[in-house]
């Protein structure tokens, strides 16, 4: 299998190719600064989000591959230009919940190819530095105050704009509030026992069947009783999951060659297959060699879907295969630039987050692919410091990365990047706060971004926990605000979750969002639809306050729990399960179902 050959060096981007084959929908601190800041604007209610002024591309246009790339593996990308210079973020802290973005600017290319002297660039940052701080005083000053199915198992998703709404968006989702929103336990599955730590990550909704992994299988549950409806066995246990489906309800997952045994209780990830979520059957497993792994099995850390692509990454490389027959459409192959596919991102489109050059000065690059071939469409070099990056949408393209470890939180996000996928120039950087914004990626995996969505060019996220109205103990409460993907701007208004509950963003809904309530203590979760421009909230489910079941509910901890809602049915589950303790005495669930049928 030949390679694309990579695109001319120092070359300016020629036109760039059409757009990949279709996919599917499925179920801080700021950077060190420049010159000046404006003084802080006046304090503004809780939670508002803080307008900011436009903000310039985040260094130079990334160069573009071929128009008509070769089949194969897509290559390394070629020599990248410099960034500009960040510019200060203005003094002071604004209250909770205001967007905080530091504004970037773009150094402009000399004449006549000549190189610009350091003085001449620092000078051009001033310049620039001055007029953002002018731009943003009028900004403050002018801006008004203000109030292909479902992707099921997943945290984003790329949603069209919908009807109704503000502003033309929101609106248009599928989920309709029962005529009684109150909920029973419909059923709960027994937590297996493991010997030793065991990933059980992996879980689906059908028209059908709830699907969960457990230990050494994949079993699919009566939607409304909990019975077994089939049982598929695997030779070793899942050690990834897509959280995409077919619209013939087919999805991929890692697992392991053969069965853990003890004292190690490990298997490497090698296995990829796709399963047929209605029969409860594995349709194909195949493994590969290559990349760094040389003749041995290349592993796999995670695996993902966009159209009839299965793609899986990790640090020996990437493969992509056929979703129909496991037909190979691309493998880890070695290259002079140490270059390898951590991740994808699937969905609508399919995106690489792609680790280059020796381990001392490793750098990042997002590339948005032909899923059939593996072509670079476009590409784009995430900024210094970034060690790894997660896709959070692939079509529009975003993506989330923790430049420099700034984060400090564990979140794995310091900034989002909205990247246009044709072209891969910037469009925007979004600072997520660390201290205001509860967005979590796993830093080390590209798809795993939760508490984020995207739909209605934007990108929502929830505020991190704060004292409630009544600022009584254990009032905690938070919002979700949202951004303009197009010019990194907040937009106004804010779903509230209400005084002793916390929003947590599941999916889109058409232009709506899907949000779960955390409860109080003496209450049970709730399900929402927020409309994705008025940001109004509508209850689909609330779920039983006595103490049993609640008990059981809160036992799922929301940062390491999937859950799924669809048509009056909700599902928590967890994701990694360990031996019990002998001394233990509180019961444990693999997952639980609600239902308002």
């Amino acid at each position: 299998m030949t390679q694309p050959p990579p695109p001319p060096p120092n070359q300016p981007p020629g036109p760039p190719p059409g757009d990949p084959q279709g996919g599917f929908g499925a179920p801080q601190d700021p950077p060190p600064g420049g010159f000046g800041a404006p003084t802080p604007p006046p304090q503004q209610p809780y939670g508002y989000p803080q307008q900011q002024p436009g903000q310039p591309q985040y260094g130079y246009p990334q160069q573009q591959p071929p128009t008509q790339p070769q089949y194969g593996y897509p290559q390394q990308p070629p020599t990248q230009p410099q960034y500009g210079y960040p510019q200060q973020q203005p003094p002071g802290q604004p209250p909770y919940g205001y967007p905080t973005q530091p504004q970037y600017a773009q150094t402009p290319p000399p004449s006549g190819g000549k190189k610009l002297s350091a003085q001449a660039q620092i000078i051009i940052a001033a310049v620039v530095a001055v007029a953002l701080i002018v731009g943003g005083g009028i900004w403050y000053a002018s801006s008004g105050g203000g109030e292909e199915k479902n992707d099921t198992a997943g945290a984003t998703s790329g949603a069209s704009q919908g009807k109704g709404g503000g502003n033309g968006v929101g609106g248009n989702g599928k989920e309709k509030a029962p005529a009684n929103p109150q909920a029973k336990l419909a059923f709960q599955l027994p937590q297996p026992k493991v010997q030793d730590i065991t990933d059980v990550s992996g879980s689906w909704l059908t028209d059908k069947a709830y699907v969960k992994t457990g230990v050494d299988s994949i079993v699919g549950y009566d939607l409304d009783k909990g019975a077994a409806a089939w049982t598929l066995a695997l030779p070793g246990q899942v050690c990834g999951a897509s959280r995409h489906v077919t619209a013939d309800n087919k999805t991929a997952v890692l697992f392991e060659a053969t069965k853990r045994v003890g004292p190690r209780f490990y298997q490497p990830c090698t296995e990829v297959g796709v399963i047929d979520l209605t029969a409860g059957k594995l349709v194909w497993s195949k493994s590969v060699t290559g990349g760094s792994a040389g003749d041995t099995k290349a592993r796999f850390s995670e695996v993902t879907l966009s159209g009839t692509t299965v793609a899986a990454g990790g640090t020996d490389g990437g493969a992509a295969f056929d979703v129909a027959n496991g037909n190979p459409r691309w493998s880890p192959k070695p290259n002079a630039q140490d270059c390898y596919d951590m991740g994808y991102g699937g969905g609508a489109g399919l995106v690489a987050a792609r680790k280059c050059g020796p381990y001392d000065s490793q750098y990042v690059v997002i590339q948005n692919l032909n899923p059939l071939t593996g072509a670079p469409v476009s590409q784009f070099k995430m900024p210094p410091g970034v060690k790894y990056a997660s896709i959070v949408s692939t079509k529009p393209l975003v993506v989330a990365a923790d430049v420099g470890d700034t984060a400090g939180d564990g979140s794995g996000i310091s900034d989002f990047f909205s990247i246009d996928e044709k072209t891969g120039k910037l469009k925007a950087k979004i600072t997520a706060d660390a201290d205001r914004y509860a967005a979590r990626c796993r830093s080390t995996e590209v798809e795993s971004c939760t508490k984020v969505l995207v739909g209605n060019g934007r990108i929502y996220v929830p505020t991190e926990e704060h004292e409630g109205s009544s600022g009584e103990y254990g009032d905690e409460t938070n919002e979700i605000v949202s951004f303009d993907l197009a010019t990194g701007k907040p937009m106004t208004g804010k779903a509230d979750a209400g005084d002793k509950y916390t929003l947590v963003p599941l999916r889109m809904d058409g232009g709506n969002l899907i949000a779960y309530k955390i409860p109080p203590y003496d209450k049970g979760g709730q399900v929402v639809s927020i409309d994705g421009g008025t940001m109004q909230a509508t209850t689909l489910m609330e779920n039983p306050s006595d103490d049993s079941v609640r008990d059981a509910e809160n036992s799922f901890g929301t940062d390491y729990a999937e859950i799924l809602y669809g048509n009056g049915r909700m599902f928590i589950s967890d994701t990694m399960l360990s031996k019990p303790r002998a001394s233990s005495s509180t019961k444990e669930y693999l997952a639980l179902a609600f239902t308002t049928h």
